[in-house]
């Protein structure tokens, strides 16, 4: 089967009193998810407004993916199936392993 999708991701900044904060949508044309990240500037920093962009969307993009991948896992389930080894698909993206896993 050959398919091609585009989803749409588009990202968001604002930046007040120090701290930026970051909203990661994206847009599957059936779903949308939103993913948030927040970078505050130390007050002894100087402030660098592209470093707080960067973290911030950073976060964002994380947070994202994080719920991406918990949303897979859910399909998998729903359809009896999951990775071979055991683990999540959320938790292979981390790298973390279930107790007694071995390393």
């Amino acid at each position: 089967m050959t398919r091609t999708l585009e989803w749409k991701v588009g990202l968001f900044l604002s930046e007040e009193d120090g701290t930026t904060k970051a909203r990661a949508v994206l847009d599957t044309g059936a779903t949308t998810l939103t993913g948030h990240g927040t970078a505050h500037c130390n007050p002894q920093d100087i402030d660098v407004p592209e470093i707080g962009d960067e973290l911030a969307a950073g976060r964002a993009m994380s947070s994202l993916a994080r719920q991406l991948m918990r949303w897979a896992d859910r399909d998998l389930e729903a359809m009896g199936a999951g990775p071979s080894d055991g683990r999540t698909a959320s938790a292979a993206m981390t790298g973390s392993r279930r107790p007694g896993d071995a390393r």
